[in-house]
């Protein structure tokens, strides 16, 4: 039971997506204007996260290894295509601001990241609550970034007024306002992480094991 929840919470903080593994940067500093953008961009990568995990673990074991990673973009597209026709239908504001972001969640580094490195290696419950955790740790961030920028760069929140209309920062809504925040939000971590004596090293997979594969114990995918 413990694992299982330790597989959920990594996402969320121990390996956050964004934050520590600076994975899907790209949506994250450009949706992260509005808090109904980011809300619905969070909603839309955990969906497709948690689907794309769940069937490719189902599958791992009939899809062949050397063709295995065309194989996780046609399930991860399919999911993409049906959130990207729902939002256009049924919400076509925020499929709009949302723009080519939401098709490009198909080769978002998050999601072919979790099917290749842990759902085409675990069961079907640990990939649905790894998939899980990952989407509400992308969510997490890019929407409390979003309250910060919609809140100080427009003085607004869910378009609502909170500040008067000339007292906001401009330049926080925009381009280098994203950045800053980002950074912030990173050396936040890092200086918390440092008092906290934790230091987090990603699994690399075999790409640092050179030629000592018989030391590392895995089986190589080439």
């Amino acid at each position: 039971m413990k694992e299982r929840l330790s597989v959920f919470t990594n996402g969320l903080f121990r390996e956050n997506p964004v934050l520590i593994q600076l994975l899907g940067c790209c949506s994250v500093l450009a949706i992260s204007v509005t808090m109904k953008g980011s809300l619905g961009m969070g909603a839309a990568l955990t969906f497709v996260l948690v689907c794309s995990n769940f069937v490719i673990s189902l599958l791992r074991k009939v899809i062949p290894d050397k063709v295995r990673i065309p194989c996780f973009i046609v399930v991860i597209a399919t999911f993409v295509t049906l959130v990207e026709m729902v939002v256009e239908a049924f919400l076509p504001e925020l499929y709009s601001a949302l723009g080519v972001f939401l098709p490009l969640i198909v080769v978002n580094c998050i999601v072919l990241g979790r099917a290749e490195m842990f759902a085409s290696s675990h069961g079907m419950f640990d990939s649905l609550l790894d998939g899980l955790g990952m989407g509400l740790g992308y969510t997490m961030v890019i929407v409390l970034m979003a309250a910060v920028r919609e809140l100080v760069g427009n003085g607004t929140l869910f378009d609502i007024r909170i500040i008067p209309e000339g007292y906001q920062i401009g330049i926080i809504s925009q381009t280098p306002g994203g950045f800053l925040v980002f950074g912030t939000a990173i050396a936040i971590l890092v200086k918390v992480n440092e008092k906290r004596n934790k230091v987090y090293k990603p699994e690399m997979g075999c790409g640092n094991c050179g030629a000592n594969c018989a030391e590392c114990g895995k089986e190589c995918k080439t």
